[in-house]
């Protein structure tokens, strides 16, 4: 009977199961896949857009250099880095204190015509009080370069800070072609500058990226012979007569300066993303009061730009506006080193700092910033301008001159910057490039 009872119930589990010869396998819903991450920080890509096609016609030149020349063999070296948490080891030996807050890298600058120097940047987040940033930025080549710099930065709130930076400078390779939109790139010389300033800023926010600066300090500056190569000194260039020395040189000047600065960029804070229009309006004033009778100067100008970014994501063109114009205060003539100038790491970068030198200057410009990775963004950039007279005096399209070039600039408080670009003689004269600029380092002005 018990035997009988077990058959019985062996056969019902068998027609109960699903049927295994007869019937198929029992299916399951695949899992989802999960989302991609993001590894290169671009964020999502939308659809192209058929009216961009002609821009993205025009641009690709520029996204092939984006792609195949910079982001992706630097994405390689990024990708590997993090595989063996190289970028965490360096942070951490640089980078000292419970939080890292104390720290230290070593800086340098190599730029071709120059002098280089090599030195060490400190930081100290949070020094004494909550929100105050202290920074020391020293640099030096032997016997020749000397830059200090001690930055004290206290960030009130998010929407005002002030700043406290006293700098002191010292190198004899300086370069001066003479004053004017024609001057030749075959009369280089050379002078020393000796300068020393403190400075106070007040800084605010007051809507979205638009700010507001004001600036108080006092600075005494020293200009002598100097060298470097077998470039001649400024004084023995002009013997030649092909410029007259220049108001300023073997004299120098100390006195109070001030500066006023406004911003109105309709851009949202803390991105480096989107559309917009930005003004900017500056006006500087220094003064000599170690020479009688005193005497003083003013410099003035504003920036235009208009940005548009392809894709929300940091892909910003833009074309930018700007012009600026130095008026003595006094009977004395100005200092050459404080006349209006071009060249260098703000405009027209093809050309040496202080290359183009008069009492206005006026330049228009096309650039093209996009993120190269997390940390690092290229730009492509080509402008045209010139110093002129008093106010623009003189002003001829013809005595325009042309710069373009790339660059790199890491994207952290201690900017790293890669410049390549080339510069020309003005249009009338064949706009042949006559300037080379190679620049690798942390920027002058920092």
């Amino acid at each position: 009977m018990r035997g009988l009872v077990a058959s019985l119930a062996a056969a019902a589990l068998l027609l109960a199961s699903p049927a295994r010869a007869d019937g198929p396998e029992p299916t399951h819903e695949p899992s989802p896949k999960r989302a991609v991450p993001d590894y290169d920080g671009r964020g999502p890509q939308p659809a192209p857009d058929p009216a961009l096609w002609p821009l993205r016609v025009v641009l690709s030149p520029l996204y092939f250099t984006s792609e195949f020349v910079l982001r992706r063999p630097i994405g390689a070296i990024t990708r590997e880095a993090e595989k063996h948490d190289i970028p965490e080891k360096v942070y951490d030996f640089f980078a000292f204190g419970p939080d890292h807050k104390i720290g230290f890298v070593p800086v340098g600058l190599v730029e071709f015509g120059f002098n280089p120097s090599v030195g060490i940047y400190g930081f100290w987040n949070d020094a004494f009080v909550p929100g105050n940033k202290l920074h020391i930025h020293y640099e030096v080549w032997p016997a020749d370069w000397l830059s200090g710099v001690v930055d004290d930065r206290w960030q009130i709130d998010d929407a005002h800070a002030v700043e406290l930076r006293v700098a002191g400078l010292h190198r004899p390779d300086m370069v001066f072609y003479g004053i004017g939109p024609e001057s030749a790139s075959f009369d280089v010389s050379r002078f020393s500058e000796s300068r020393f300033e403190t400075k106070l800023t007040y800084s605010q926010y007051v809507w979205r990226r638009s700010r507001f600066e004001a600036e108080a300090g006092v600075r005494k500056v020293d200009l002598s012979p100097g060298r470097y190569g077998s470039d001649p000194s400024l004084e023995v260039e002009a013997r030649t007569g092909v410029f007259p020395i220049p108001f300023g040189f073997e004299r120098g000047y100390f006195g109070p300066t001030a500066r006023l600065f406004a911003q109105l960029d309709t851009r949202r804070r803390n991105t480096d993303a989107g559309s917009g229009i930005r003004l900017q309006a500056q006006a500087d004033t220094g003064s000599d009061l170690e020479h009688a009778p005193a005497t003083g100067w003013i410099r003035w100008g504003g920036v235009a730009s208009v940005l548009v970014d392809l894709n929300d994501h940091g892909r910003v063109l833009s074309l930018t506006g700007a012009a600026s114009f130095a008026d003595p205060i006094g009977d004395q003539p100005i200092p050459f080193t404080e006349l209006a100038t071009l060249g260098g790491d703000q405009w027209l970068h093809g050309f040496f700092p202080g290359r183009l030198v008069d009492r206005s200057f006026a330049v228009a410009q096309l650039k093209y910033r996009w993120p190269v990775a997390p940390w690092l963004d290229g730009t492509i950039e080509g402008a045209t301008g010139n110093v002129f007279g008093e106010h623009l005096a003189g002003f001829d399209a013809k005595l325009l001159r042309v710069s373009a070039g790339l660059g790199l600039t890491t994207r952290s408080e201690l900017p790293i910057e890669v410049v390549v670009a080339f510069g020309t003689d003005t249009i009338d004269r064949g706009a042949t490039v006559n300037s080379l600029r190679v620049s690798l380092g942390v920027p002058r002005g920092f």
